[in-house]
Formats: C-alpha cells, sequence, structure tokens
C-alpha cells in the first residue's frame, strides 16, 4: 500500500480530545480547517478559497506537547500519513472523512508568538551534558582575559581589545 504524506497549515476548530483505544494506548485527536486566500482582481481585496477539514490524530511522543500546546483557535502546521475514513451514518448512507496520523505538529509561528519550554525529557537530557571548562570562546569572561594579555600574544583570528 502507499503512503500518501502531506503537509496542512490551518486553525484548530475543536478543542482536542484526548482518549484511549481498547488496546490501552493514548491518543489526541482535534479538527483542523484550512483555506486557501487569493486577491480577487477585481475588487483588489482577499477573498477565501474552499476549506479543507480533516482529522488529525497524535500518538506516543506526540502526546505531551500536543496536549499543551494545542487547542482550537490556535494557527498550527501538522505533518504526516493521509488517509480516508468511510463509515455508515444511522440512516444507512455512507460518509467520508479525511485523518492524518500526525508525526509532526506544530504551532504556525507566522501567525502567532510562543515562549520555548522544552520537555522534561530534554531538561535530563542537559544534565547529562559535560560541563564546559572555563568561559566560552566570545564569552564577555573570554573577552576580558584576551584583553589582559599583551597585545604580542593576541592572535589575528581573536577580537583585538580596542
Amino acid at each position: 500500500m502507499y503512503e500518501t504524506f502531506t503537509t496542512v497549515i490551518g486553525t484548530v476548530v475543536s478543542e482536542p480530545r484526548r482518549r484511549q483505544t481498547t488496546t490501552g494506548e493514548d491518543v489526541i485527536s482535534f479538527r483542523v480547517a484550512s483555506n486557501s486566500r487569493r486577491i480577487d482582481k477585481r475588487t483588489g481585496e482577499w477573498v477565501d478559497g474552499p476549506t479543507l477539514y480533516l482529522t488529525i490524530s497524535c500518538w506516543r511522543r506526540l502526546l505531551a506537547g500536543v496536549g499543551l500546546a494545542v487547542a482550537k483557535g490556535r494557527p498550527i502546521i501538522a505533518h504526516g500519513q493521509i488517509k480516508t475514513n468511510e463509515y455508515p451514518m444511522p440512516d444507512g448512507s455512507r460518509r467520508s472523512d479525511l485523518e492524518m496520523t500526525a508525526i509532526s505538529v506544530g504551532l504556525d509561528l507566522s501567525r502567532c508568538i510562543v515562549t520555548y519550554r522544552g520537555t522534561p525529557r530534554s531538561e535530563v537530557l542537559k544534565s547529562d551534558l559535560p560541563k564546559a571548562e572555563g568561559p566560552r570562546s566570545g564569552s564577555r569572561a573570554a573577552e576580558r582575559r584576551l584583553e589582559e594579555r599583551p597585545a604580542a600574544e593576541r592572535t589575528a583570528d581573536t577580537p583585538s581589545a580596542a
């Protein structure tokens, strides 16, 4: 079977819903609306094109970040595998819906400003990094030490003390 991956830029139009599958796995799902805009040459005004609605499902590693960042009305960018779900209606007719199984979801920074906190896992990884020995090149302390050295000891690739 061929997998169809795509990226969708849109606005969340439903509150994200966290649920458990019958196998006990958690998933967060929400609906997104994405529409194109163009300038009407006749009037010179922006007009909306047709709207694409789809359900985005987030699994495993996406749960923590999506649960904290995604909410109704927020602009997002989502990338993942897209498919059509078909289901019967009570009246016997059949309907279909587009669903994306996301592998990446983020807020659309062209339409919002965010503060980055990282994740608990990244904090653990940071604590495992070796400590730097002394100030880094380019730091103010390193520049002060360089300024204290005689001019003959300064090399051409280091900032001069002016």
